[in-house]
């Protein structure tokens, strides 16, 4: 059986700049390690968010415009707040805050159209 220390979520983007913009903006944190234009690192309690521009030979695999299954998840301590700064950022939610046992949430996308869905535990 294989054993395995950690994950992470890696975002591949041609939009780079852009993406990695919104990130540091939405988690107000600098990526650690950065490497411009190739690697960006956000570091969470429990996650790693590394996002990559992919090698020209690849990008064609990174630029489909149909929105995938994926969602990343990110609890917050104030939805309310959360809200403000993705509509401050030009990305507001989609519509209202939806209420679900586990407390509320709220959809969005970021500049490549990956979900995300900003969650507050009730």
């Amino acid at each position: 059986m294989l054993q395995y220390s950690t994950a992470f979520v890696a975002l591949g983007t041609s939009n780079f700049d852009l993406v990695v913009d919104f990130y540091s903006n939405l988690l107000s944190q600098q990526p650690h390690p950065y490497e411009p234009k190739r690697y960006a690192q956000f570091n969470l309690l429990g996650l790693r968010l590394g996002i990559f521009q992919p090698k020209g030979s690849h990008e064609t695999e990174f630029n489909n415009s149909a929105r995938s299954g994926l969602s990343l998840c990110l609890e917050v301590e104030n939805l309310e707040k959360a809200i403000a700064l993705l509509t401050n950022m030009g990305y507001p939610p989609d519509g209202k805050i939806n209420v679900a046992s586990h407390g509320q949430e709220i959809y969005t996308y970021d500049p490549d159209g990956n979900r995300l869905i900003l969650h507050q535990s009730s």
